[in-house]
């Protein structure tokens, strides 16, 4: 029985074993130049040879999110140029993956944007996660989760306070659908 190594959906704080998996890992049976990698813009010929690599690769996605997040800005990540990155590397602070939200409530240590950041506290709050355990998952004092909390008791409370409200609808009887002439 052979076992197949899953690449992690997510990586960990400090960790680099995806790395060990990467298509472009130099090894005596598949001798890469780093500076592949590297190109010049107007190097066409060695961009696509490293993004042909790159679509190969089993952890290309958690590439990418390594260069996001570590603002790594040279060189072809994830299958991408640098100019490609760009966009991404703007938009980042307002990724909000769900996924990463659920992993980091289940007790995963993931790189949170502010904005999964914000989506834990609140996930948490619902689910009455106890400010202890909120301050471990984001490694933060619990006074500070606990301020984190009554924020996120604000505004679920002005959210509430500004919703139009409904006024019930009465059931319309026989008495009030008039007499026929």
């Amino acid at each position: 029985m052979t076992t197949s190594s899953v690449p992690p959906a997510h990586r960990a704080l400090g960790d680099h074993s995806w790395q060990e998996q990467a298509a472009c890992l130099p090894a005596y049976d598949n001798p890469i130049d780093p500076e592949l990698f590297f190109p010049e813009p107007d190097e066409t010929d060695r961009i696509a040879t490293a993004k042909a690599l790159c679509s190969a690769c089993p952890v290309r996605r958690v590439c990418l999110d390594t260069a996001l997040e570590n603002g790594d800005r040279h060189g072809i990540r994830g299958g991408m140029t640098e100019e490609e990155r760009e966009p991404l590397h703007r938009k980042l602070p307002a990724r909000l993956d769900y996924a990463r939200v659920h992993a980091t409530l289940a007790g995963r240590d993931i790189h949170l944007t502010d904005a999964e950041r914000g989506a834990v506290v609140r996930a948490a709050y619902q689910a009455n996660v106890p400010s202890e355990r909120l301050a471990r998952l984001l490694k933060i004092t619990e006074e500070h989760a606990e301020k984190l909390y009554r924020r996120v008791r604000r505004e679920i409370r002005h959210r509430a306070l500004n919703q139009p409200r409904r006024v019930p609808e009465r059931p319309t009887g026989r008495d009030d659908l008039g007499t026929a002439a």
